[in-house]
């Protein structure tokens, strides 16, 4: 890329050769990374459900936790801060304290050298005062009734998720109580094979909330992700005349209005119980399939997903990225079996969160976008390999949007870079050319009909930021002069 800016001269920034004027210092404030940018919304797909960014970040830690306990066959804990002053005998830090725990229960620190970041050269968390929510007396924990001068632990992988996630402990405790329920009563299934929203209505009552208003919030969050999975993005297309379907519709969208009981005997939850498993189970050929389809239609299970590689940044600093990536991930490829993702999804959406955290944080972090830029180099390394057209899909929409944020800064880059954000240029510049070169070269079916030295993707897309630019920087000069 180097040697392109090299033969095409960029010419000089309108604003630099502006005289300087004195300004007062300002002090910019980064909107946070979780909100999206109103001109950025996410190319992996808008639902056609009512769930909230809550909503799908407390589905998508329901199935984080399902996921990693099943893997290690024990129920996912924390270690609060408070656990030399606990005496409940139902606390999670009385679960499991043998040395021979799972990785999910064992402390976390900050002082190994994360790969994932070390490959993407990204920074660690915490400069200045603040500090990584896994790092040891960070007191990001449960932190509540410790005393002052107690040394806290560090964090385990499922309580640094909580709280990375934002999931109070109340809520964190309800899952894992009725995970064990449901374990205890379907020995020997894989996770795959249970549809965990409808096992959790199951199991969890009314007496398990804190009040009726919190109960009929969560029953209804948990009916909406079963109809967002079966009904409105299912793996596969529904049969209109498919009457499981229609049933669970009915089933829905009355226990919208009026909270449907979920005792096992209840005739409602039998009828939904069968439709459900109905819709869940369907295979391509018509015959039984054992793993359920609940969660990895597209793009119900690429917006769960999102939420998942959003908690791999440090919510004290939404510049940075956990040092504890490696072990987070790690734990979050266990979802994979349930949502339906697969090493080429995990690259493109991972692509997508880091290039989005930059430009929601400001487009200070430089780090943040050379990484996005890597990312993308092994999505161009999958579009030459799959013909997948849902993935396929997914990609152009992907690319176009990042395409499309670059282009704008960079079709008038006289306007957008002056001295105080140069440095940014190049790694604009590159990010924009990677995406237009996939869209071009491994989507666009004119460009297989061409031979490919006709084509150079790099040295055109430069050419017309050039050319364009320079074009409204004389514009905006004549106009002055007249």
């Amino acid at each position: 890329m180097a040697h392109l800016f090299r033969d095409l001269s960029l010419g000089h920034s309108k604003r630099e050769s502006k005289p300087a004027m004195p300004t007062k210092p300002t002090i910019t404030i980064n909107p946070p990374a979780a909100s999206i940018a109103t001109d950025l919304p996410s190319p992996l797909g808008q639902l056609a459900a009512q769930l909230t960014d809550v909503d799908l970040r407390l589905t998508a830690y329901e199935i984080f936790v399902a996921a990693c306990r099943t893997s290690t066959g024990r129920p996912l804990t924390y270690i609060p801060s408070s656990a030399n002053n606990s005496s409940h005998s139902d606390s999670p830090t009385h679960q499991n304290q043998s040395p021979s725990s799972p990785a999910l229960q064992r402390s976390l620190t900050s002082t190994a050298a994360s790969k994932v970041k070390k490959a993407f050269g990204l920074k660690s968390p915490g400069s200045g005062s603040k500090k990584s929510p896994g790092s040891a007396g960070s007191g990001s924990g449960s932190g509540s009734g410790s005393g002052q001068g107690k040394s806290k632990k560090a964090l385990t992988v499922g309580e640094l998720m909580r709280i990375q996630m934002r999931v109070s402990e109340a809520m964190d405790s309800r899952v894992r109580r009725a995970l064990l329920r449901i374990s205890a009563g379907q020995v020997g299934r894989r996770i795959e094979s249970v549809v965990i929203p409808l096992e959790l209505l199951q199991q969890l009552k009314l007496s398990d909330f804190t009040d009726q208003q919190e109960y009929d919030a969560w029953q209804k969050r948990t009916l909406k992700v079963l109809e967002a999975g079966l009904l409105l993005h299912p793996r596969m297309p529904l049969d209109k005349s498919q009457n499981a379907a229609q049933r669970l519709r009915q089933l829905i969208h009355g226990a919208l209005d009026r909270p449907i009981e979920t005792g096992r005997n209840n005739e409602s939850m039998q009828v939904l119980r069968s439709a459900v498993m109905a819709l869940a189970s369907r295979s391509v050929d018509g015959s039984f399939n054992e793993a359920c389809h609940w969660a990895d239609g597209i793009p119900l299970n690429l917006r769960l997903y999102e939420m998942l590689l959003e908690a791999c940044f440090d919510i004290n600093d939404e510049t940075s990225i956990l040092d504890e990536i490696d072990e987070l991930m790690e734990h979050i490829k266990k979802t994979w079996v349930i949502l339906g993702i697969n090493q080429m999804l995990h690259n493109l959406c991972f692509t997508w969160v880091l290039f989005h955290h930059f430009v929601a944080t400001g487009q200070v972090e430089m780090d943040l976008l050379y990484a996005a830029d890597s990312q993308l180099a092994e999505v161009a390394k999958d579009a030459k390999t799959t013909k997948d057209p849902e993935y396929a899909k997914v990609l152009s929409s992907t690319l176009t949007s990042i395409l499309g944020w670059a282009e704008k800064r960079l079709l008038a880059y006289h306007d957008t870079f002056d001295s105080g954000n140069i440095e940014t240029m190049q790694g604009i510049v590159s990010l924009g050319v990677a995406a237009a070169r996939i869209l071009v070269e491994d989507i666009s079916n004119e460009y297989r009909r061409r031979r490919k030295n006709e084509v150079d993707v790099a040295r055109s897309r430069i050419d017309t930021y050039i050319r364009s630019s320079l074009r409204t920087a004389f514009a905006q000069a004549s106009c002055h002069c007249h």
